[in-house]
């Protein structure tokens, strides 16, 4: 606001009365500015072990303010650690005094803490420097929870314990504002921010932010169970995130997982999708922390937030059913926000691919404590190789409703129907001479099944959440989840053969069949100090149900000749051939409890100690008697930040195991196994610079088997091999310049089996585990003229890998390029995507042909 005295000389005493008001005006907010900014003020304190009354002496010497409580609120003797350096001084309090910091409020040179007794509001709004409404941009209380300004600016926290607050107001790329309050109780404090920024920039910045060159965000409360920073946590995972899956023109899961540092994803041939870590296979078990399935249907990708893939054996927190000893792939799904947003994205491309989805989200109500959002897409594609297709439909549906400041509940819901033909396999012999998949004397885009052999198949998933919050640090979450596979059909060929020019077709019909995962788990989560040391704890239980119907068909066909004319082999001349072979599953029941304590020794030292105890329990069915097994899975992690918040060397002993049943031998007798173990120690550095615009990971792991169940050829079984996946791996996520972004990750892996049965097999590697895995991707946009224009390349190399332990017959290394020209503005994008842009031939872990050359257009609208 500006005043002018004007050319009125004959009020003089009136303008003199204006100018000394508002001098004293700004001489008072100028102290009070003072006053409050005190609690800002970095300061450094090297204590050590000490009490809270000298801790409060030490600060007062420093900062010249003297300290004013009651002793019934401050206990002077207790024990505290400290050791800060260039810390703001309410944090430093917050720490040391814990609820009581709530009650600071400043009063001349005095720091008078007070009992918090009560709760208030903040509220107001954020403008741009222009005038106009600042939606969309995020207000928070500093170290503690935040929201997001509404399409008018306007924003509200509600229950705020009394006290003094730093309120903050930023969006990426913009300069964060931040202004302190206190709260009353009952009452409502009312603040206002305006933005250095005019309204046209925030709109760039926030598609830009949205779109463009937003840091990935690796914190979160998956991989731990609980809130954990990427830096606090002794656990290597990748990011992958719905921005890089837009710029890249991704249209199926498979093509988002390859941005994963060390991940090598791979269909079988029953339909699933496989993912390899470390040396061995895992699916896409997780959905949103709780156990789920892709083994005959994969995933679509337009119900996906992003995508967290967990290195290493991780049992202690997700079990056996989750977990394999490579990682956890956990899929976060879409969730319902607060404003109004619906997006329509057209896709069309070679093979025939049209696809159409739809992410529509809107508040149910004027307060907008009941959201909806719902996302669907249909796909209809043909293969590249001479006949097939994939026709795919889902529907995702989810509700989120806030009853009150402490209790909420999420429902949400994937209805997936798929409509293809199955990936073939065919794999050499020692009779053959062939090496490869190469070498075999088939056409690259052969297919062996017609159209009229496909797979029809559904899945259903429902998952539901219940937390509430007893209070600021202790939680209750209540989970549950069901996903059922229904498979009508699903005609699925492998081909053997028996010399150099005959190969014999073996099918197999799985259907119908249907699988049901049940789980429920209940977690709680807290945070509490032990004298200087804090603790973040979870505490949880979790009962899991299995059962299975099967119906399967097998047959072998009469050899192929391929040095004459055959075609694709039609439906009605497979079923002929095909005779049942039922398969009888046992219902499953595992009850499991964990607990895991991440200790803060100090501000910088943590440590995690962690544990499930787990019983499985697989029922009695004909012919086959039930049997138990009850596992323990400790996990132990370490974290020093040498840099506070930007540099952590970390160390971790993790542990995963796999449920083994009896087996009989050919002597009649009966061999009762133990469940198969394995065990990682892993030791790295993790960085994340200049506000996150620089993340990298590199590590050093080892995995040990020692008790893997081997197969004489005898017939007998035995259980004591050994088997050791190391290795390095080295992930990057790099923002250098404004619109410029590098993601690169390269992975090392040796894994053998060091002990078996079979003396001849010693030593090898071990099968699906190739030695060399490394994926890059760079983009770049314009930000200036022609804003919102982009590129972007990348690939993925992939080393050679075997497919039997007698490392025989192994696919070829491979190197895929990708390139995308993009063009985006608020309200719509258009990109161009080219895949395996060198039309390089090669295989899939299991032998199977990729696609060559192709293209895929999208337009994508916004409302």
């Amino acid at each position: 606001m500006k005043y002018s005295s004007g050319s009125d000389t004959s009020l003089p005493f009136l303008f003199h009365s204006i100018l000394i008001s508002f001098l004293v005006l700004i001489f008072n907010f100028v102290a009070y500015a003072a006053q409050t900014d005190i609690l800002q003020k970095s300061i450094s304190l090297q204590l050590g072990n000490t009490t809270v009354g000298k801790t409060l002496e030490s600060i007062e010497a420093q900062t010249g303010y003297a300290f004013s409580y009651s002793s019934n609120l401050i206990h002077t003797d207790r024990k505290v650690f400290v050791s800060y350096r260039d810390t703001p001084l309410q944090q430093i309090l917050q720490d040391v005094l814990g609820d009581a910091a709530r009650g600071l409020r400043v009063e001349g040179k005095q720091i008078k803490i007070q009992p918090s007794a009560g709760k208030g509001s903040v509220k107001g709004s954020v403008r741009t420097i222009d005038g106009q409404s600042a939606g969309f941009v995020t207000v928070g209380i500093r170290g503690q929870r935040s929201t997001q300004a509404d399409d008018q600016g306007h924003f509200s926290l509600e229950n705020v314990q009394t006290g003094t607050y730093v309120v903050t107001a930023s969006y990426i790329g913009l300069k964060t504002q931040q202004q302190t309050v206190t709260v009353e109780t009952g009452r409502i404090t009312s603040i206002s921010f305006t933005l250095s920024e005019d309204a046209k920039t925030l709109q760039e910045v926030i598609v830009e932010g949205n779109q463009i060159n937003k840091p990935v965000d690796k914190d979160t409360e998956y991989v731990a169970r609980m809130p954990l920073s990427n830096l606090e946590n002794s656990q290597v995972y990748s990011i992958v995130d719905q921005k890089l899956m837009k710029q890249q023109v991704a249209f199926n899961v498979s093509q988002a997982v390859s941005n994963a540092a060390g991940a090598v994803p791979t269909e079988h041939d029953s339909g699933g999708l496989t993912v390899l870590t470390r040396g061995f296979r895992t699916g896409i078990n997780a959905r949103n922390g709780m156990e789920t399935t892709s083994s005959r249907t994969s995933v679509d990708i337009a119900n996906i937030e992003r995508i967290e893939v967990l290195k290493g054996p991780s049992g202690t927190l997700f079990g056996s059913s989750i977990s394999s000893f490579g990682g956890v792939v956990n899929v976060v799904t879409k969730k319902p926000f607060a404003q109004r947003q619906t997006e329509v994205s057209y896709t069309a491309g070679s093979f025939g691919l049209n696809r159409l989805s739809a992410d529509i989200n809107t508040p149910l109500n004027a307060d907008k404590t009941a959201l909806f959002r719902i996302n669907t897409a249909a796909n209809k594609e043909n293969s590249f190789l001479d006949a097939g297709f994939n026709n795919t439909f889902l529907l995702a549906p989810s509700l989120r409703y806030q009853v009150n400041e402490r209790l909420s509940f999420a429902v949400d819901a994937e209805f997936y129907a798929v409509h293809k033909t199955q990936p073939w396999y065919s794999m050499g012999s020692a009779e053959t001479g062939f090496k490869t998949p190469a070498d075999l004397p088939i056409p690259y885009t052969n297919s062996m099944l017609s159209e009229s052999a496909d797979a029809k198949n559904t899945t259903t998933k429902v998952f539901a959440e219940s937390r509430y919050q007893f209070s600021e640090n202790w939680t209750s979450t209540t989970l549950f989840s069901f996903a059922g596979e229904d498979i009508d059909h699903s005609y699925q060929l492998f081909a053997s053969w028996s010399s150099p020019t005959k190969m014999t077709p073996m099918i197999t019909n799985y259907g119908p069949i249907t699988q049901n995962f049940v789980g429920l788990q209940q977690n709680i989560n807290g945070q509490f100090n032990t004298g200087a040391v804090r603790h973040k704890l979870v505490v949880g239980a979790n009962y899991r149900f299995f059962d299975s119907n099967y119906s399967i068909l097998r047959g072998t066909l009469e050899p192929i000749d391929i040095t004459e004319s055959y075609e694709p082999l039609p439906k009605s001349n497979i079923d002929p051939f095909l005779t049942e072979s039922r398969s009888p599953i046992a219902d499953q029941h595992t009850i499991s409890a964990y607990a895991s304590d991440v200790v803060n020794f100090t501000d910088r030292l943590l440590l995690m100690l962690s544990l499930r105890l787990d019983h499985f329990n697989r029922k009695e069915i004909v012919g086959t008697e039930g049997f138990n097994q009850t596992s323990f899975a400790p996990k132990l992690g370490i974290v020093y930040q040498v840099i506070k918040n930007q540099l952590s060397f970390f160390g971790n002993y993790m542990s995963g195991f796999q449920n083994e049943a009896p087996v009989n031998q050919p002597d009649g007798s009966r061999l009762i196994l133990n469940p198969t173990f394995a065990n990682q120690s892993e030791v790295g550095v993790k960085g994340e610079f200049f506000d996150k615009k620089l993340n990298l990971t590199t590590s050093y792991y080892n995995i040990a088997i020692d008790n893997a169940v081997n197969y004489g050829n005898d017939g007998f079984v035995v259980q004591g091999g050994k088997q050791i996946s190391k290795g390095m791996e080295f992930e990057i996520i790099a923002l250098p310049i404004p619109g410029l972004n590098i993601q690169a990750g390269y992975v090392y892996n040796d894994n053998r089996i060091t002990e078996n049965i079979d003396p001849a097999i010693t030593g090898n590697f071990a099968t699906d585990a190739p030695q060399h895995v490394a994926n890059t991707w760079l983009s770049y946009t314009l930000q200036h003229s022609l804003r919102g224009l982009g590129i972007g390349i990348g690939g993925n190399h992939v080393g050679k890998s075997y497919l039997f332990s007698d490392n025989q017959y192994h696919t070829p290394r491979y190197t895929a390029y990708q390139a995308t020209m993009f063009y985006e503005q608020s309200k719509w994008r258009i990109g161009v995507k080219v895949n395996n842009l060198t039309n390089e031939r090669y295989w899939g872990l299991w032998g199977m042909p990729q696609a060559p050359r192709n293209v895929a257009g999208n337009l994508t609208l916004r409302f």
